[in-house]
């Protein structure tokens, strides 16, 4: 059995960082990025390392005093459904947590993933520290296809790795949370 670990990236791990974005634009939407901009901003991403390989990576990338953004979201084809994700997600909001974020914000073309979480889809101009940023200079802007996606950070946010708020079908809930969650612990 192996061990993945989670941790802070350096630079070292830029590369590797870099090729499994590059290596998963189409399948995982990702925006590219280059060595440069990776190594750069190496130290605001968690990786998922195992034997001694990185196999995931996420960024906390700060839009704001109050508002950071899940970025380069991408794990290893092979190792996917092994809830890693998630983790990174949880290692971020963590991050966002002790670096006193209030909010931590996503945009993607599949949001089902972070309604898993807790994370909640926002019109896009409830982020208009993401529109400011990135989007209107964006060639997409207005019709880019991406749900926007947010999730408070406070003492004592909840991450759900597995379920979701409820699984609305024909109208009418059918499935509820389950209380399996884990607490973030806010450093004292």
């Amino acid at each position: 059995m192996h061990t993945i670990n989670f941790r802070v990236a350096t630079a070292a791990d830029a590369a590797a960082i870099h090729g499994l974005i590059t290596d998963n634009l189409e399948a995982g939407h990702l925006l590219p990025r280059t060595l440069d901009d990776v190594t750069t901003h190496a130290p605001r991403f968690v990786v998922a390392e195992m034997d001694g390989t990185v196999i995931g990576c996420a960024e906390l990338a700060p839009l704001s005093p109050t508002v950071a953004e899940v970025r380069s979201l991408v794990v290893d084809e092979a190792l996917r459904g092994q809830k890693i994700g998630p983790r990174l997600v949880t290692e971020l909001a963590e991050r966002g947590v002790a670096r006193g974020f209030e909010t931590l914000c996503a945009f993607t073309h599949d949001p089902s993933h972070f309604v898993r979480m807790g994370f909640t889809i926002v019109p896009h101009v409830w982020v208009p520290e993401k529109i400011a940023l990135d989007c209107t200079s964006c060639p997409l802007f207005r019709r880019c296809g991406q749900y926007a996606v947010t999730l408070p950070l406070r003492e004592g946010v909840l991450i759900r790795p597995e379920q979701p708020a409820a699984i609305i079908y024909a109208g009418r809930t059918i499935a509820a949370r389950r209380p399996n969650i884990e607490r973030l612990q806010v450093p004292a």
